[in-house]
């Protein structure tokens, strides 16, 4: 009997867990206190989502006007 496969058609249903190293405490801190707490009510996975989703968006459009001109 052959096994059928099942491809995945949608890569955001697949979550990582990420684990940082050798990151200073005191920049997560500031990145809490300044950042996380008073934009996302505190969530850090939230915040970072965000932030990397954003950054990813701007970099298109530089990329973008950059090959126009």
């Amino acid at each position: 009997m052959k096994k059928k496969t099942l491809m995945l058609t949608n890569q955001e249903d697949i979550l990582v867990d990420l684990t940082f190293h050798d990151f200073p405490l005191e920049l997560l801190k500031k990145f809490a206190k300044k950042i996380v707490q008073p934009y996302f009510s505190g969530n850090t996975n939230q915040a970072i989502k965000t932030l990397i989703q954003k950054t990813i968006t701007e970099e298109e459009i530089l990329k973008k006007n950059i090959i126009t001109q």
